[in-house]
């Protein structure tokens, strides 16, 4: 009786706080925080207060300033700094934070923007779609993950190949994409690759992969874990008809991309401040039970350790292809 009578006032006290979040609450302390879409997402303390309520109702547990996606709105905070700036300032600055000089992670159509001469650029087998042959499902089967992808993101897959010039030299560039699931490998990242080597060598034009991956895509099991052999075989004929192939690693690079063709480089570079490796820093903590060094895994850490050619500010990596390339063309 003492415990049904005690359960009961903090059902009683849960449901006071229910109304008073959903009506006043810690939010109704501030005013505006910022714009999305061009409309106004707390205006005042209803609305703030409502939105955060409609959230916990639904499930939503994670807070808006924990997320790292960029906003579509108005403003941006930097995941690094903390910083508010206009989006405008943070696309004008290449998606770096000028405060910080935190990378924020881009896809394929931001990169090539920054590459390309004039955003002139020729897109690659686009008509390569992945299926599910194995029948998986997990929460949701994999043939309805795949189309949800595609509507949230507007791309078909986690790899986009597009051929153009850096500053007027000839190149041909496969740049991975983190919003399509994790930009993880499947057999069609893997087809893309194999096709844009064969494109570069058909051509005589030098190749770079951009990786962004979480790594091997689990949905396709062992067809994805092929794509490592696969790819790896093509870099080698690309190595025999004497083309450069440059490996450049941004945030994250991580499980079989890592363990194939992102460390197969000619040369192998690097953003600031990204993660690369094979296991992720937690679950090699846990195995080992030692704590890791500051920065362990980091673009910094790998350069330090020999893994890494050089790092590149994303501010200055199309020059920099553009020396690299011309080093090449004279040796």
């Amino acid at each position: 009786m003492l415990i049904y009578h005690f359960d009961n006032i903090w059902v009683k006290i849960y449901f006071l706080l229910h109304l008073w979040f959903a009506n006043e609450g810690f939010c109704g302390f501030f005013g505006s925080e910022y714009v999305q879409n061009g409309k106004p997402i707390m205006t005042s303390n209803y609305n703030m207060s409502s939105t955060w309520f409609k959230r916990i109702k639904r499930g939503i547990l994670t807070s808006t300033k924990e997320k790292k996606n960029v906003p579509d709105g108005l403003w941006f905070k930097c995941p690094g700094c903390k910083k508010t700036s206009t989006i405008n300032e943070i696309r004008s600055s290449l998606w770096v934070c000028p405060n910080c000089n935190f990378h924020n992670r881009i896809d394929a159509a931001e990169y090539f923007e920054i590459l390309f001469d004039d955003n002139q650029y020729e897109l690659l087998f686009e008509n390569i779609l992945s299926r599910d042959m194995l029948g998986f499902v997990d929460l949701k089967p994999y043939k309805e993950r795949l189309v949800d992808a595609q509507k949230q993101t507007g791309l078909k897959d986690a790899m986009t190949v597009g051929a153009g010039e850096i500053h007027g030299r000839k190149m041909v560039i496969a740049c991975m994409n983190f919003s399509f699931i994790g930009g993880s490998m499947g057999s069609v990242v893997g087809e893309k690759i194999s096709r844009g080597i064969d494109y570069a060598i058909e051509h005589k034009m030098p190749f770079m992969i951009i990786s962004k991956s979480g790594g091997a895509r689990m949905m396709e099991s062992a067809f994805s874990l092929m794509q490592m052999a696969k790819t790896s075989a093509k870099l080698t004929l690309l190595a025999k008809a004497k083309l450069p192939y440059i490996s450049f690693l941004t945030d994250p690079t991580t499980g079989g991309v890592t363990a194939s063709y992102a460390m197969l480089g000619d040369l192998n570079i690097a953003e600031p401040g990204a993660l690369i490796g094979f296991a992720g820093p937690r679950v090699i903590k846990e195995t080992i039970k030692k704590d890791l060094p500051e920065g362990f895994q980091r673009s910094e850490f790998l350069l330090e350790h020999g893994f890494l050619d050089f790092i590149v500010d994303r501010k200055e990596l199309k020059q920099k292809l553009a020396d690299l390339l011309d080093y090449f063309k004279m040796n």
